[in-house]
């Protein structure tokens, strides 16, 4: 059975035997609603590449204690991938946000394309943002992932084309590509970004500039994917020719 798994800002001067203190929301959850015990294991991750594990040694209304036997320094995953989300109605962004990082993203940008129906402005896109990182971190924990990912700020056109003229590999996923996932080299390192359109699909001009931009325009077979899943998608189909889901 798989231990409980609880965020801290920093784990990165933690060594074994040291006591790590969880405060805030994150301890509320744990003592007054999971009902955590002094004596039970749990694992501690601070998000960026430290895990602890070690048992409760003192709970109070908003806080508890560990003591930590076990600490873990992972190495962030390589490639490391960037899906650039076009901005979806109602709550499909947080489905998306949720399932990629399931998947093993590392980046998630929300992107105001030009068909995109939700519109982020002012205390809407403060609070959607909000939501998407929650989702994220909620997932990352579920997923057991030692490197959260970051949810970034909104992006513009733009900057997602500057986003792709960066990247190792860039894809943008339209339905009227002819070309396939299968035809591209994907690199075992570097960063691999995936352009996800929204439910009104993309214009001729975003699909021109991403391309334009160094992106391949392909297509994930004869099927139309929800904007919502069509990242995920694409994104394990990329991983599996990876040494990340290879070895």
């Amino acid at each position: 059975m798989s231990l409980p798994i609880h965020l801290v800002p920093s784990l990165a001067e933690v060594r074994a035997g040291a006591e790590v203190t969880v405060e805030g929301d994150e301890a509320h959850h744990a003592v007054a609603v999971r009902r955590l015990r002094v004596g039970e294991q749990v694992v501690l991750t601070d998000g960026a590449g430290v895990s602890v594990r070690g048992a409760v040694s003192s709970t109070g209304k908003r806080v508890f204690t560990v003591a930590a036997e076990e600490v873990t320094r992972h190495e962030p995953v390589r490639p490391e991938v960037v899906v650039v989300q076009a901005i979806p109605k109602g709550d499909r962004g947080e489905l998306a946000v949720e399932v990629l990082t399931e998947v093993g993203v590392a980046r998630v940008v929300p992107w105001a394309a030009a068909r995109s129906v939700a519109v982020w402005k002012g205390e809407r896109a403060a609070k959607s943002l909000a939501r998407w990182r929650s989702t994220a971190r909620e997932a990352a924990k579920q997923a057991r992932r030692a490197w959260f990912p970051t949810v970034t700020e909104m992006a513009t056109t733009d900057d997602v084309v500057s986003l792709v003229a960066g990247a190792d590999l860039a894809v943008v996923l339209h339905e009227e590509a002819t070309s396939s996932l299968a035809a591209l080299d994907v690199p075992d390192a570097g960063v691999v970004v995936v352009v996800v359109g929204p439910e009104g699909g993309l214009t001729d001009d975003e699909v021109a500039g991403l391309v334009a931009a160094g992106a391949v325009s392909v297509r994930l077979g004869a099927e139309v994917l929800r904007t919502s899943t069509a990242g995920v998608a694409a994104v394990s189909a990329l991983l599996s020719r990876t040494g990340r889901w290879g070895a």
